[in-house]
């Protein structure tokens, strides 16, 4: 054989050689994403190469299915971080061909100092479409085909591996957590794309790692409160609520949640207290009998065990009871007389309203002394009136004042019961007067602000983009807030993997997670402008202790270009330069 084609034959080899994987793949199990809604034309798609074509982008980018990605190709990302801080990057694959196999392999981050964070700190989760609509006015009942319809990148789903589509575009999402005793320094590790039938892609991380440390989640000052329903967790996996399945699917998803910093367990004390408003209704925790011999009896043990269960989770700061004024002011108990359930209508202040919550709080409260929870209990309202709150009030501080209450209050009515709101929350773009949000602080009273159906910006809707989940937290510290108040952390939909759209509100309204405890894009950047947020107040404590009055006044200037209720037009650079400002400051 001549030197000639041996030299051919294993240049054959070689390039045969180079298009096998590096290792098999097993595309893992996932769910069907819906049909795009909007016809999209895939010509553009002809002038890219065959294969699979990767990048670096932007976080705050979200990606249209079907469409060609706009970005510059960028192999290394550099990224700063506190320890123990949750750091996120994003990367999005896009194809011609179909079915191109794809997993993820990262290497162990190694400084230059031989210091070593594991590959285990670092997860990268594909992101998931699911159909959403537009804000169009916000509040209100629609339907579906009287709203532009389109698909948002959203869910992140926990697999280890993707089928890439033909005509594709497909983000991965980057999540690295830090931990609490990393060394400082710069740290980088790669990414591989192990692709079937092509060859490996090599992506580089750099990670500077700064002197300061986030306390543990538990421990953040930050008052988050994302209302929680355990009903819509039983109904989508088809299990008997408070069953074990049930705790077993619930305790993921609500470790999800505690590890955000949130402060507060959302209790239903009867059932329906906001009405029908989401699809999945929420039943009472507690079970009300009225007796043949007209005395009360309730059975707490739902009650119990679902407080226990939060508080193992880390989320233990207050019990918020819904409601003392529900939606419709109707109220349902089981009468052993007549062997049935009864609703009854009563509004606050009424003899038939009296006749129902004395009885209860009373016993109640004496349940709560011997749980030792009296003291981190609210009876929580949201958005009622002032003559329904006054009437309330009036029977509350007679029986157990010490309760206090948690209130969503879009009446601006804050003033008329100043010593009962532990727990005040008002509507975005609301103000709570400087001396009474001071005085509040001095009594330890809790001062949030939340956004609803209402509000084009900010806002966790499915088509937001992803910077207002970031601005959340920075707005709530600038505006001297202790924290953030959202209605729905997992009320789904009829579909939610599939379809964010309700009968009311822009889609996504209702959850900001989705189902087999899947985190979302909006839910991972709400949690870092959080993180945020507590930088800032560790660091505002830091230079006051050390006198840094520099350090101090550029960290206030800067925070406070954020106290605005109107979006910028130039929001990612805007919190792009404040966060280079917050960690530069960090070295100091």
């Amino acid at each position: 054989m001549s030197f000639i084609k041996i030299y051919y034959y294993l240049f054959i080899i070689a390039l045969l050689a180079s298009c096998v994987p590096n290792k098999e793949i097993n595309v893992s199990a996932t769910y069907p994403e819906p049909e795009d809604p909007i016809e999209t034309d895939i010509s553009a798609w002809d002038s890219i190469s065959s294969g699979l074509n990767a990048s670096f982008a932007s976080v705050n980018t979200r990606f249209v299915r079907n469409t060609l990605p706009n970005v510059v190709q960028e192999n290394t990302w550099n990224g700063v971080a506190w320890k123990a801080e949750r750091i996120a990057a994003q990367i999005v694959l896009w194809s011609k061909d179909s079915s191109t196999n794809v997993a993820v392999e990262f290497s162990d981050f190694i400084s230059k100092d031989g210091n070593k964070l594991p590959k285990t700190i670092a997860e990268a989760r594909f992101v998931k479409y699911v159909i959403t609509d537009e804000f169009a006015g916000g509040c209100g009942y629609r339907k579906p085909e009287d709203f532009a319809a389109s698909l948002a990148a959203d869910a992140l789903d926990n697999v280890s591996s993707y089928a890439v589509k033909a005509y594709e575009t497909r983000p991965l999402w980057l999540t690295i957590n830090i931990p609490a005793d990393a060394k400082i320094g710069n740290y980088t590790s790669t990414l591989t794309l192990n692709i079937e039938g092509e060859k490996s892609q090599v992506f580089t991380l750099n990670i500077e790692v700064l002197p300061k440390t986030l306390p543990a989640p538990t421990d953040w000052k930050f008052h988050l409160d994302l209302w929680q329903n355990p009903y819509a967790v039983a109904r989508f996996n088809k299990v008997q609520p408070w069953s074990k399945e049930h705790w077993d699917l619930l305790k993921p998803i609500m470790k999800q949640l505690a590890d955000a910093g949130q402060k507060a367990i959302t209790v239903s004390l009867n059932k329906r207290p906001w009405g029908g408003q989401t699809f999945d209704q929420f039943e009472a925790m507690i079970t009300w009998k009225k007796k043949t011999d007209g005395s009360w009896e309730y059975d707490y043990t739902i009650f119990d065990n679902w407080v226990q269960f939060m508080m193992d989770l880390g989320i233990k700061n207050q019990i918020s009871c819904y409601s003392m004024v529900p939606w419709g002011n109707e109220f349902y108990y089981f009468d052993e007389q007549t062997n049935e359930e009864v609703k009854i209508k009563a509004a606050p202040g009424s003899k038939e309203y009296d006749d129902l919550w004395t009885p209860f709080l009373i016993q109640f409260k004496k349940h709560l002394e011997k749980k030792g929870w009296n003291n981190i209990t609210r009876m929580a309202m949201d958005e009622r009136s002032p003559k329904e709150m006054m009437a309330m009030l009036s029977l509350l501080n007679n029986i157990a004042p010490e309760f206090g209450i948690a209130f969503a209050d879009n009446h601006k009515s804050y003033k008329l019961y100043p010593n009962e709101l532990k727990d005040l929350s008002v509507a975005f773009g609301a103000t709570i007067d400087e001396e009474d949000l001071n005085l509040r602080k001095e009594n330890g009273y809790i001062s949030t602000h939340y956004v609803c159906c209402s509000d084009g910006f900010p806002n966790v809707f499915t088509f937001s983009p992803p910077a207002e989940g970031v601005f959340i937290g920075w707005y709530s510290i600038a505006a001297n807030f202790d924290g953030f108040l959202r209605w729905a952390y997992n009320s789904w939909v009829e579909n939610p993997l599939q379809d964010s759209r309700f009968r009311a509100w822009p889609a996504g309204d209702t959850y900001i997670v989705y189902p087999k405890n899947r985190s979302s894009i909006r839910f991972e950047t709400l949690r870092e402008g959080i993180q945020d947020a507590e930088k800032i107040r560790i660091l505002r404590e830091d230079f006051t202790n050390r006198k840094m009055t520099k350090e101090l006044d550029l960290l206030n200037k800067t925070v406070a270009k954020f106290n605005i209720t109107t979006k910028p037009d130039n929001l990612e650079v805007l919190l792009r330069n404040a966060k280079y400002t917050l960690n530069s400051l960090a070295k100091k």
